[in-house]
């Protein structure tokens, strides 16, 4: 492959270039982690996609990432089966959710992204926190980019609300999600 470490320079960040980048699902990673009784349950999505559109300006670049909830894995076949229906992701009806950025800036060395999240036809604005983990090629000569990003959502919100009721008031799931986002993407040529 050819070296595509042509672009522009970006004025913030060394060794950046402005450029469309796209997220490598082989070392990337979208999860979640809930509540459920006393422990957390962790999960991941095994299937996205998505870009990283640099700018010049940092304050200018844009992402936008779709993830199929079918692809939700817990290690438990039985609760990822729940999650796909329609008490939780409806998968069959609402197969993808997305994440468009609506801004992004910088607050100390890290970055704030804030965007509108949509699950099941429910969007709302999010804001996530990055840290970026710096520029690199790989072994094709591809300039690559990689971060961690982290947010906490109320699954209420998007209208996943399914849970049972336990002895004292408790329920069985907890209604935060956190998500969290270890990401590498590489410049397109």
């Amino acid at each position: 492959m050819s070296d595509t470490t042509t672009g522009t320079p970006t004025s913030t960040i060394p060794g950046l270039v402005a450029g469309t980048y796209a997220l490598d699902t082989a070392h990337s990673e979208v999860g979640f982690t809930v509540r459920h009784l006393m422990t957390k349950v962790r999960g991941t999505f095994q299937e996205f996609g998505g870009e990283i559109v640099v700018k010049d300006s940092i304050e200018e670049s844009t992402t936008s990432v779709a993830i199929e909830l079918a692809s939700v894995h817990t290690r438990s076949e039985q609760r990822d089966g729940h999650l796909r229906s329609g008490d939780f992701f409806d998968a069959e009806n609402s197969p993808k959710m997305t994440f468009v950025s609506t801004a992004i800036k910088p607050e100390g060395d890290d970055y704030v992204l804030a965007g509108e999240l949509t699950i099941k036809n429910v969007t709302k604005p999010i804001e996530l926190a990055v840290e970026f983990l710096g520029v690199d090629q790989n072994a094709y000569g591809q300039t690559v980019i990689g971060f961690e990003a982290s947010a906490s959502i109320s699954r209420k919100e998007w209208g996943i609300d399914f849970n049972v009721p336990l002895e004292g008031g408790k329920l069985l799931i907890g209604d935060k999600v956190d998500i969290h986002l270890d990401v590498q993407a590489a410049l397109q040529a």
